[in-house]
């Protein structure tokens, strides 16, 4: 069967800054319907290697294929969708609405100054349904909060129909009362669009719980397998890993969702 084809495929991969190797024999396979998250303290190369995967930087060392084609020849972009830790860290003056927002994602399927279609009001509110956002769809983005801001610039991503979406730390300014909402929606994304997903992010307390994989990284990949094996390690084991003492903290699933 073709439904666990892989979508990225990372081998013997290295990566330094100057002297400073920030990644060491990394190799990874994302499977397609994968929801898997990349975890690891700060400076262990996991945004380095989304740049990576995602053609903003060079490789120096080993190879990486998308969706079966090495990197440097892969040209099918607009199956990619990727949503910044930067994503909402903007002026909130900006004059654009969630419609103007979400539409610019269009832009990478469609062309820079080509029209859009005439199905774009329909694919901006399908969009937005996906992350429960229709009702603002002509609110000033800057009006919204930290939460209702990132579902809108997953909408942006979604619009495009990725078969794969990378976040990176996507719940940077999300009250911690919604993270388990968020994951909540990563997870109907996942598996009712089908969506192949990749996620940075600190929350080890409940990514278990909500995502398909897990891979530890710091500098060299130490784990990469299904979340159920993820939950074994214990806190010794995790501080361990990290370099210092881990925390490993939950969320009220109890509480509502992303605002």
């Amino acid at each position: 069967m073709d439904d666990r084809k892989p979508i990225v495929i990372v081998k013997d991969l290295n990566y330094r800054y100057d002297r400073d190797w920030v990644l060491k024999n990394i190799q990874l396979t994302v499977n397609k319907g994968d929801f898997l998250a990349i975890v690891g303290p700060n400076g262990s190369g996991k945004s380095t290697l989304l740049k990576l995967i995602l053609g903003l930087l060079k490789i120096q060392q080993g190879e990486i294929l998308l969706f079966g084609e090495p990197l440097e020849r892969f040209r099918h972009w607009e199956k990619v969708g990727f949503v910044s830790q930067k994503a909402n860290a903007f002026n909130k003056a900006f004059p654009a609405t969630v419609f103007e927002v979400v539409r610019s994602g269009l832009t990478k399927r469609n062309g820079l100054f080509k029209p859009y279609p005439k199905t774009t009001v329909k694919k901006v509110i399908e969009a937005l349904k996906a992350v429960q956002m229709e009702e603002f769809l002509y609110r000033n983005i800057g009006e919204l909060s930290g939460g209702q801001q990132q579902r809108v610039f997953i909408a942006r991503a979604l619009i495009g129909d990725p078969e794969l979406l990378i976040l990176d730390e996507p719940t940077v300014g999300i009250d911690t009362k919604r993270v388990s909402a968020f994951y909540e929606l990563m997870q109907k994304l996942n598996r009712e669009k089908g969506i192949t997903l990749i996620i940075v992010t600190h929350d080890t307390g409940i990514i278990s719980k909500k995502v398909s994989h897990v891979a530890c990284l710091n500098k060299h990949l130490y784990f990469h397998g299904n979340s159920s094996e993820f939950e074994q390690f214990d806190q010794k084991e995790l501080s361990s890993f990290y370099g210092h003492e881990v925390k490993i903290l939950t969320h009220d699933h109890q509480e509502g969702g992303m605002e």
